[in-house]
């Protein structure tokens, strides 16, 4: 991963500045406050959102309501964009949600939400808030930090980078979680269930057999009962039916009468609905008689008009036909008009010839030969015969025109006054035809519930003459005996019913209480099984822990000693070693090993950057499954000098390092960045921040 842009809008001291890097060992060197850590801080909050105190006054520009930080890097061979603002609310900053958004290539990721983001950035780059401000980020005067606190603190502190503080917490919780199965175990052995298991057991075997007994006295009560039950079904279907008999016999002549005078009513109902729809008929024929006539009539008004050679369709072609004659006697007067003046402005030129004594021409004001005057009055008079002609022929043809057109006017007339009466007569057609069409609905309902009644009078008669008195009494008798047996098999019935319900009752208890025992047996030996497990586990957790600090201590000693050889140069005499609290030993030439403090303040410098890029390459391994492959340094010169050559020593060390895909250090050193791959110099003019790109 590399980080390939950065752009700034009112971060801090920057007020729209664009920083590009590059692969390698990048260099941002200028003066103080310059805006150089601006940069970092930028990238920072636009991974994480986090401020890295307990606000953003730090990071917005004053004077200023809202700033932008968007970061693009490369991973993978994909490009990712991230983009994220800040906005002053009142007296207090907050994020700008409308800002946050992350993109691969075009696509969206994620966006508005700081959880969605995170996620995504962590499932990418496999680094999250602390990795990367302890690992990828080593900050301004933090480098010797884990150097500088106690053996106890540094242990901890790694061992919670290094993720072997889990195995701590889950000894001590495993703990918690043996005695509770513990007590568990003891409550268990001494469960009424689980201890009266075998006795529960008996009385639920005897259960099943009582209940088998009752079961099979009940499925020949139930076959009795439905014999009975049949019996009882058929006499009382029987009896129902001699009831319903008699009774139609005692209403059969008074629905005899209703039913003779509903037929006679209904009779009469039809032969009046009959004459009306005779009626009705007639009215609708003499209207469709009236309207055909007008149908004449309007198809005449169009053969008039095709006989003086009009194909009109319609009233509207007729109207627009009117418009076009009123267009053409309009014109033709147009043409009369203008021929009449020329006629009148032809005769004055002639006049003006013959009175004058000489004549001139009009346009080179010559005198004109006495011929060439003759010549052309002869041919103005002409020319005024001619026009008096063209005068003639418009005035017949606007005649013609004008005769035409009150010919079609009074068609036209004619034909808007029929029209509407024709759509008012075919309307009432339509409604007298609808009332016509209801009646004999009407008229042929009527009919089918004439015939109804008359067969629901025959009907009555049938049944009636069906019924005997002796019959109905039998079947009253035989219903009551049917009734008695079938009421002493459900009593014996109800009270096997009961006895069934106990017993199940009865069996329901004895097999919830076997599978609570059960269940409480197979949780004890569950139990005993997990605390064997427990054990083992604790134990192994014990044990693990070490073994991978020890791990750690030995590649890390290997790591850092490997790191300051290249950053100390040939000729080095100091050697590394690391203890069990992670603590760095250095042995000099003398062979003694002694602690870091005892150096001098730029091989502390020397030894604290080589143990920091250790430690970041391990942690990065155990908790990702690759190495760093970025590293942010802001003034790693701390104690440096350029006359011993460890400046430049630690800088071409830092080129060197091709593991790590991109380096950004912050320098105020011009000694520190020459070395660099890539050079970004910050000025400040007048408050604000400047970019230049050196190389």
């Amino acid at each position: 991963m590399r980080i390939e842009l950065v752009r700034l809008e009112n971060i801090r001291s920057h007020v729209k500045s664009t920083v590009a890097f590059a692969r390698g060992f990048n260099c941002m060197v200028g003066g103080l406050g310059c805006g150089k850590s601006s940069i970092l801080y930028a990238i920072d909050f636009a991974f994480f959102g986090e401020p890295l105190g307990r606000s953003y006054d730090y990071l917005l520009r004053e004077g200023t309501n809202s700033g932008k930080v968007t970061v693009q890097f490369i991973l993978n061979g994909k490009t990712y964009t991230l983009t994220r603002g800040l906005k002053r609310r009142g007296k207090g900053i907050n994020q700008d949600m409308e800002q946050l958004k992350l993109f691969e290539e075009e696509k969206l990721l994620a966006a508005s939400k700081n959880e969605a983001v995170e996620e995504q950035l962590k499932t990418l780059t496999g680094f999250d808030r602390e990795i990367f401000r302890e690992i990828v980020w080593v900050r301004q005067e933090h480098l010797k930090e884990l150097l500088d606190i106690s053996p106890r603190d540094r242990q901890k502190r790694l061992d919670q980078l290094f993720g072997l503080a889990d195995y701590e917490t889950a000894w001590s919780n495993i703990a918690g979680i043996k005695r509770d199965f513990e007590t568990e175990k003891k409550l268990l052995e001494k469960d009424f269930d689980v201890v009266g298991v075998t006795q529960l057991r008996e009385e639920h075997d005897k259960a099943v057999v009582d209940l088998s007994n009752v079961e099979n006295e009940l499925q020949d009560l139930a076959k009795k009962a439905e014999e009975a039950e049949i019996a009882h079904k058929e006499s009382l279907r029987r009896l129902q039916g001699l009831e319903e008999l008699r009774k139609q016999s005692e209403e059969m002549r008074k629905k005899e009468a209703e039913l003779r005078a509903n037929v006679a009513g209904m009779e009469d109902a039809c032969n009046r609905l009959d004459e009306e729809i005779r009626r009705k008929t007639s009215t609708v024929d003499g209207l469709e008689q009236r309207l055909n006539s007008m149908k004449e009539q309007y198809n005449s008004s169009f053969t008039k008009l095709q006989e003086i050679g009009l194909k009109l369709q319609n009233v509207e072609d007729i109207k627009g036909y009117l418009v076009s004659l009123d267009e053409q006697i309009t014109q033709i007067r147009g043409e009369q008009e203008s021929i009449k003046k020329e006629l009148q402005t032809a005769q004055r030129r002639v006049f003006d010839l013959e009175n004058e004594k000489e004549a001139r021409c009009p346009l080179c004001l010559q005198s004109l030969p006495e011929d060439y005057k003759k010549g052309l009055i002869e041919h103005i008079k002409t020319d005024n015969i001619e026009r008096g002609k063209q005068l003639t022929i418009l005035q017949r043809n606007a005649e013609e025109l004008q005769k035409t057109r009150v010919l079609v006017n009074a068609i036209l007339s004619d034909l808007q006054l029929l029209v509407p009466r024709m759509g008012d007569l075919e309307k009432r057609i339509g409604e007298e035809r609808e009332a016509l069409n209801k009646m004999l609905a009407e008229l042929d309902q009527k009919r089918r519930q004439t015939d109804e009644l008359r067969n629901n009078l025959n009907r009555v008669r049938d049944e009636a003459a069906r019924f005997d008195v002796s019959q109905l009494e039998d079947a009253r008798t035989a219903e009551r005996e049917a009734f008695l047996k079938i009421s002493e098999i459900k009593r014996h019935f109800e009270v096997g019913e009961q006895e069934k319900k106990r017993l199940l009752a009865q069996l329901e208890d004895f097999k919830s209480r076997l599978d609570r025992a059960q269940e409480k047996i197979e949780r004890l030996e569950k139990v005993n099984r997990l605390l064997e497990v427990t054990d083992d586990v604790r134990d192994a957790y014990r044990s693990i822990q070490p073994r991978l600090r020890g791990e750690f201590v030995r590649v890390l000693g290997l790591v850092v000693q490997h790191v300051l050889d290249d950053l100390m140069g040939e000729g080095s005499l100091l050697s590394v070693s690391v203890d069990e609290s992670y603590t760095p030993l250095v042995s000099g030439e003398e062979g003694f090993k002694r602690d870091v403090s005892f150096l001098s303040g730029g091989e502390r410098t020397l030894v604290a950057f080589a143990y920091r890029l250790g430690l970041g390459e391990l942690i990065m391994q155990s908790r990702t499954g690759h190495g760093l492959y970025m590293l942010f340094l802001d003034e790693p010169t701390e104690s440096l000098g350029r006359e011993d050559g460890s400046v430049d020593r630690l800088a071409e060390a830092i080129g060197r390092l091709k593991v790590i895909e991109q380096i950004i250090a912050v320098t105020h050193s011009d000694a520190f960045a020459e070395k660099a791959e890539h050079v970004v110099r910050l000025v400040k003019e007048t408050g604000e921040s400047r970019v230049i790109i050196e190389k």
